[in-house]
């Protein structure tokens, strides 16, 4: 193999091999572990999982309007169920950051935030 195949075979490798940029799911509890799923397959689509996991959103609304955006993408392929699955996931990511940083949880806090985020999403006609 010459160089420059070995370099064309790493640079391949690195844009289109796997990326272990999640999460190490072992830590995720194993309740939300499909929902994780459903995020780091969806979400790594269109731009790297750190994107979303070093936002260090920890505000449940702003991850209702982040993903409600993603979704709205053109090619995204996030179904309204993908985004029950990813904002799931994405309030306990948030409730874990609160946690490590010692933060209050938000004032009012969505018990059925994925479910409403998706009702309200689509009482609004999708604008």
């Amino acid at each position: 193999m010459t160089k420059t195949e070995v370099l064309l075979l790493a640079v391949t490798l690195f844009a289109c091999g796997p990326k272990n940029e999640g999460l190490d799911t072992s830590r995720i509890p194993s309740d939300l572990r499909s929902d994780y799923d459903v995020f780091a397959q969806r979400c790594s689509k269109c731009h790297s999982l750190s994107r979303p996991l070093q936002a260090n959103i920890t505000d449940d609304q702003q991850w209702i309007d982040y993903v409600n955006r993603m979704r709205r993408q053109p090619g995204s392929g996030i179904s309204y169920d993908d985004q029950t699955h990813i904002l799931r996931f994405l309030k306990w990511y948030a409730a874990d950051l609160r946690a490590k940083n010692g933060s209050p949880p938000p004032a009012a806090s969505a018990a059925s935030l994925p479910t409403n985020a998706v009702a309200e999403e689509k009482d609004a006609g999708d604008q």
